[in-house]
């Protein structure tokens, strides 16, 4: 029964672990979630998608990936985890390294369906350290939709 009992335990162990790993944010989940967005935002227009993009318990969260959405101006339109954010304008906003990365969005956007990556240092909320994260945007419209992952 004890051998059991451990199986058991080591079993759960190596799943929670499994399940955790696939909550991290890769390259290919970021592309994945922007293109996923990018057509449900064709879909349903935009004030719905706005509305979906932000719901942290929504299909457009999973583990870290998430999305952010900026007007062409810098200011966040859509947050999927932080809704505080949503209203503010960070065209100013640098990493730590100086990079003004929220601008350098705007500036890659500058066409309409426009997309590619930009690379900036960012503290990793697991780790608490700067971390080199990069983040897969798609313009859309006048809106930059967005999802990074660390490095």
């Amino acid at each position: 029964m004890k051998k059991v009992v451990t199986f058991t335990l080591v079993v759960l162990f190596l799943f929670s672990g499994l399940t955790f790993a696939q909550e991290k944010a890769t390259k290919e989940s970021c592309q994945a979630l922007v293109n996923k967005a990018v057509a449900f935002y064709k879909e349903v227009g935009k004030e719905k998608a706005l509305a979906a993009f932000s719901d942290p318990k929504g299909k457009f969260v999973d583990g870290e990936d998430y999305l952010s959405v900026y007007s062409m101006e810098g200011t966040t339109i859509a947050h999927g985890i932080n809704s505080a954010l949503i209203g503010k304008n960070w065209i100013g906003l640098k990493d730590s390294n100086g990079k003004l990365f929220i601008k350098e969005f705007v500036d890659s956007a500058n066409k309409p369906g426009a997309s590619g990556w930009v690379e900036y240092s960012w503290t990793n909320p697991v780790t608490k350290k700067i971390a080199p994260k990069e983040a897969y945007f798609v313009r859309v419209d006048d809106v930059i939709i967005q999802a990074g992952y660390y490095k």
